[in-house]
């Protein structure tokens, strides 16, 4: 796939998108009201983060909250900077379990409302507010366990980067379980904790240990819900450790980093065991300075069928897109290695590493051999309003002032059988869909 085609497509959009709301006063209907219209769209797409104690800024549950912002909302969501959600529409997938985006008629209604004045309209229409509580702070859901490192740590004014394995609190496993859902996050110091990654350290049975990834945290991750009917395995004396980047910020602060784990009821076994894994990474990165769209490309291949269930771009902050394709083997495709792009994500933001899970229907169901292919591509300009010095050469690293390209992939393995089932499934699903049309 070519890298300008899409971003084309995407900039003439925006325009498009600009062309119709301008002068967007004159098209504003006089109806549109921030309690009959807007106050909607806000419950749906911007209170989970957008409320006191929130990751957002601002709250924005009333009226009077959301007035003062009214044209910096505007400029946001017409640009498709908020909420965030940065997938495509233009390739590939378009149906996930978690898009919390904007549809162009609610684009359309914030920039009329805001063009013509913001007005609050007649309390009555106001829908009764959003009942929040403390299991919302977890976007997985209240976890049935929650641990904490055993100590904070200190991250000094001036220290330099530091990646450390610290010691978590004991799960207080008795029996075995499965996961069905992880979320890690920063309780303390959010802003020196560049990622965090959690790893399991599970008894191997012969006096040793074995070590698996658990969960990611980087800015903007929320956590991953398994798919009904696969988990993870936790075993008694599982212990959990985190290896936390850190970064100073010119202040003496604290860090504390939280682990939150949803539970399957005890005695219940998942389907599937859920796999979690970079894939397409590449290491070989040289991006100049002062220079864009510098592309870079890994590959992973998958030894069994499998079905893919979400999809996280990796990148740091000179990342401008990524796009996640799929090529089939020879055997499967009459001789040629034919491809497909499932994601793409066009406007990549370090501070929003978000999970894209895709819905049930259209989950990516591969034969073996099928050759994950991750393409990445940079901005090192001063154009790129994230970059720390586009003046200098930027390689592989493990700084955010590095870069990196991979992906994290979620899937499952099937076998033979099931591959074969479950994509005559999915074809006569189709062909259902294509007669009823």
């Amino acid at each position: 796939m070519s890298y300008h085609q899409p971003f084309r497509v995407a900039f003439a959009g925006v325009m498009t998108l600009f062309t119709c709301l301008l002068p967007a006063a004159a098209q504003t209907p006089a109806s549109i009201t921030f309690t009959k219209d807007i106050s909607r769209i806000f419950q749906k797409s911007c209170q989970d983060c957008h409320r006191p104690g929130g990751i957002g800024p601002m709250s924005l549950l009333t009226y009077q909250e959301v007035r003062p912002w009214a044209r910096s909302i505007r400029n946001q969501v017409v640009r498709r900077n908020m909420p965030p959600w940065y997938i495509d529409r233009t390739v590939g997938i378009h149906q996930f379990k978690n898009d919390p985006s904007l549809s162009q008629a609610d684009i359309k209604l914030i920039a009329d409302w805001a063009d013509g004045g913001a007005p609050a309209g007649d309390p009555a229409d106001m829908p009764p507010p959003r009942q929040f509580d403390d299991g919302t702070r977890w976007h997985i859901g209240e976890p049935d366990i929650v641990i904490k490192l055993r100590k904070e740590v200190i991250v000094k004014a001036k220290a330099p980067d530091q990646w450390v394995d610290l010691a978590m609190e004991d799960l207080g496993l008795k029996t075995d379980r499965y996961i069905r859902a992880v979320e890690v996050k920063p309780s303390k110091g959010a802003a020196v904790v560049h990622h965090a990654v959690s790893y399991v350290h599970t008894p191997d049975g012969a006096g040793g240990e074995e070590r698996g990834l658990l969960e990611e945290y980087a800015v903007g991750k929320f956590g991953d819900i398994f798919p009904e009917g696969t988990g993870r395995l936790l075993k008694v004396g599982t212990r959990v450790v985190m290896n936390a980047h850190l970064h100073s910020n010119g202040t003496d602060t604290p860090a504390d980093i939280y682990v939150g784990i949803r539970l399957y009821p005890e005695n219940y076994v998942p389907k599937r065991l859920l796999i979690m894994a970079h894939v397409g990474d590449n290491e070989d990165i040289d991006i100049p300075p002062n220079t864009k769209n510098v592309r870079s490309e890994g590959y992973t291949m998958l030894l069994k069928p499998a079905r893919i269930t979400a999809f996280q771009p990796h990148l740091h902050n000179r990342g401008q897109a990524q796009c996640l394709e799929l090529i089939y083997p020879p055997a499967q495709s009459g001789g040629r290695a034919a491809a497909q792009t499932v994601s793409c994500v066009d406007k990549f933001r370090f501070n929003w590493h978000i999970v894209y899970h895709y819905q049930e229907d259209v989950q990516p169901i591969v034969p073996a051999g099928t050759v994950i292919h991750v393409t990445s591509w940079y901005d090192n300009t001063p154009g790129n309003r994230f970059n720390p010095d586009p003046s200098n050469p930027v390689s592989f690293g493990q700084r955010s002032i590095d870069e990196m390209s991979f992906a994290w992939l979620s899937y499952y393995y099937l076998s033979d059988a099931e591959y074969r089932e479950m994509l005559s499934e999915r074809q006569n699903k189709t062909n259902v869909v294509a007669g009823n049309r």
